[in-house]
């Protein structure tokens, strides 16, 4: 099985290009934070670049720009080529699925309102529906 489930901030707005097929491929960065401060009180961050293909990538081209708190699922890819008789390898995220990670009003203000949406509307109003925090008490495996 080969899963991989990021979410984090483009660091830059996605570059879309177009293939022989005329399909387009979208290549774009995330930075993700890492679940814990190191000695500074800091929280380390991982950069990731992306690439997605035909619907995936024209929902990023529309909708993606810098700083863009987004969830990805894909999948890793090892790659590897011949540089001065040397084999060289290296990895490739592929994002099959692209979503957002947080609303409108909290990206400062951007347009989304042609934005694909499939969530219900949350009690705040912002798109999200409101979930109770775990306690072993509402967890039904502990």
């Amino acid at each position: 099985m080969n899963k991989v489930f990021l979410m984090g901030r483009l660091t830059r707005d996605p570059e879309i290009r177009y293939g022989n097929d005329n399909k387009p491929v979208a290549r774009y960065s995330i930075a993700v934070d890492r679940r814990y401060k190191d000695q500074n009180g800091n929280y380390p961050t991982d950069f990731f670049n992306l690439t997605s293909f035909g619907n995936t990538a024209s929902f990023v081209e529309k909708y993606l720009r810098k700083g863009t708190k987004i969830v990805v699922e894909g999948e890793l890819r090892n790659n590897n080529y011949e540089k001065d008789g040397k084999t060289v390898y290296s990895d490739q995220i592929i994002a099959n699925s692209v979503e957002f990670a947080e609303s409108k009003n909290a990206q400062g203000g951007g347009d989304y309102s042609n934005a694909p949406s499939n969530a219900p509307t949350g009690d705040a109003g912002d798109g999200f529906n409101a979930i109770e925090d775990a306690t072993e008490e509402n967890l039904p495996f502990i």
